[in-house]
């Protein structure tokens, strides 16, 4: 099942509440890429992009990208006053030496343990593992944006994965167009749910057991 602009949105919007004043975030392609335009203006971070960027702002209106300056997917960015650009052995550096504070992608599957597949399907084309690997193993948290379910209705979150792993054990949090979910030692813990989905229907649709938090929360 494909998202419209709206619920895309939505769920960019709640990843952007998980960033903190100072932080330094690198931001995968998709959903990920839409955090800085819900940012609050008070809250100000290091966007990082692998091709070589600090400093990335919000995406530009139509008509004023700049065909120059893209993402580490090719999408038009914009910059923020302080930018600095190098090449993308000095980007992978950062990544590796543990600078990030929170890295955000996409995501295939992920399993009840916080294991990360998200850079092939099994005979489909695909350019290559790219940054994902470094990045679910050395950021300080991770958290991943995708659909509930995949074009099938089946679950995306699942006791194990079933495509090949990105990385294990890295993922931090889990927020999808049905709810927020946590990686804990304790397993799942499900702590909101999307409007106007309950927590009933989140269990039905995730392939592992989940953990309702005392606090849960309903995201409108």
């Amino acid at each position: 099942m494909s998202m419209d602009k709206e619920i895309r949105n939505r769920i960019a919007k709640r990843a952007a509440k998980e960033i903190q004043n100072g932080m330094i975030v690198n931001l995968g392609i998709g959903i990920p890429s839409l955090v800085p335009n819900h940012l609050p203006e008070d809250v100000h971070v290091m966007f990082q992009a692998e091709n070589g960027i600090l400093g990335m702002g919000k995406s530009p209106e139509k008509g004023e990208e700049d065909p120059t300056l893209c993402n580490a997917g090719g999408f038009p960015v914009t910059i923020n006053p302080g930018a600095s650009y190098f090449d993308s052995a000095t980007a992978f550096g950062m990544i590796r030496s543990g600078y990030l504070d929170v890295t955000i992608l996409g995501g295939l599957e992920v399993s009840e343990k916080g294991d990360l597949a998200n850079w092939i399907v099994p005979g489909k084309r695909v350019p290559g593992i790219g940054g994902a690997m470094e990045l679910a193993k050395k950021a300080k948290k991770v958290i991943v944006l995708m659909n509930h379910c995949n074009k099938k209705g089946e679950p995306k979150i699942l006791q194990a994965c079933t495509l090949p792993l990105t990385a294990k054990e890295c993922v931090s949090m889990i927020i999808t167009d049905m709810a927020v979910i946590e990686v804990t030692n304790q397993g799942l813990l499900l702590k909101e749910v999307m409007d106007p989905f309950t927590a009933e229907e989140v269990a039905q649709k995730t392939g592992a057991a989940l953990n309702i938090s005392e606090n849960l929360n309903v995201v409108k």
